[in-house]
């Protein structure tokens, strides 16, 4: 079957002083339709390069070089503007990191809400404002006809997150990418937030790609893992196996660096003496 999403060797680099630094080193990405991928690894490992590379949101000083980004069997990587709106927030959307920030501080959440309905749909503007309100419904917002009023910092950080979720899934997307969707909220809305996206998932049977570095969403979102250090992929399994059978060296130290493996009064940690990035033993 073929992939809905389907990134093979993917490279991205940015200018520095001293020429160019490469972040992220030929990556292969597939995921398939209903199915939901982690990406995880540390920060600065290249997972939201990726992502941002793949949606065509990096800025015009990257390089991104890849055999292959296709989405749906379409090849996207060379889409003009006009063509990559039509797929970028209506086929495959995107939860951002820091909700409060990716939020525009100038406009309601309704008006955001309805803009995104406005580009992709041919919906009216009742219609689109019905449909604002049956997202906010969906993602768990009491109040919705307030909310739509309110301004971002008139929210909370974890309101703020769902109505970036609402605004990921007004148009029904196929492909729905998490980028740490749970950064700098408690953890009581963490797994409020780690729900939602789970039971808008199975309800819509869309595709989700989860970037994250907590293996515990990992373990209870993910139906396959992508492993990633420094800006390569390590391994790649589905989930049951990485946890009970992690084949590389990576892997093997990003689990069990997990606090629930601790001994004593210590938290165990990864041990960066070793290379890493040199094969699975």
């Amino acid at each position: 079957m073929e992939p809905l999403l389907d990134v093979q060797n993917l490279s991205v680099s940015f200018p520095t002083a001293n020429g160019e630094t490469t972040v992220l080193h030929n990556a292969s990405y597939r995921i398939h339709k209903g199915e939901v991928l982690a990406i995880v690894g540390e920060s600065g490992s290249g997972k939201s390069v990726a992502m941002l590379a793949v949606m065509g949101l990096l800025p015009t000083t990257a390089t991104v070089k890849a055999d292959r980004i296709a989405f749906e069997g379409r090849d996207i990587s060379n889409l003009s503007a006009a063509d990559r709106r039509r797929i970028i927030g209506k086929d495959i959307a995107m939860i951002f990191q820091e909700p409060v920030a990716s939020l525009n501080p100038c406009f309601t959440a309704g008006f955001q809400i309805e803009e995104v309905l406005k580009q992709h749909t041919d919906l009216d503007k009742k219609a689109r404002h019905a449909r604002a309100i049956e997202l906010l419904e969906a993602v768990g917002l009491p109040n919705p006809e307030d909310r739509l009023k309110a301004y971002p910092h008139q929210m909370s950080g974890g309101q703020c997150q769902r109505i970036m979720i609402a605004i990921a899934m007004a148009c029904s997307p196929k492909l729905l990418i998490a980028d740490e969707p749970t950064t700098a909220l408690d953890v009581t809305i963490q797994k409020q937030i780690l729900e939602l996206l789970a039971n808008l998932q199975a309800e819509t049977g869309m595709a989700m790609i989860m970037i994250t570095h907590d293996m515990g969403v990992v373990a209870e979102t993910a139906d396959r893992v992508t492993v990633q250090y420094k800006g390569r992929l390590m391994e790649e399994a589905d989930v049951l196996s990485l946890f009970e059978n992690p084949k590389h060296a990576y892997t093997k130290a990003l689990l069990s660096a997990l606090p629930e493996n601790a001994t004593g009064d210590r938290l165990p940690t990864i041990d960066y003496s070793a290379d890493y990035t040199g094969g699975a033993a």
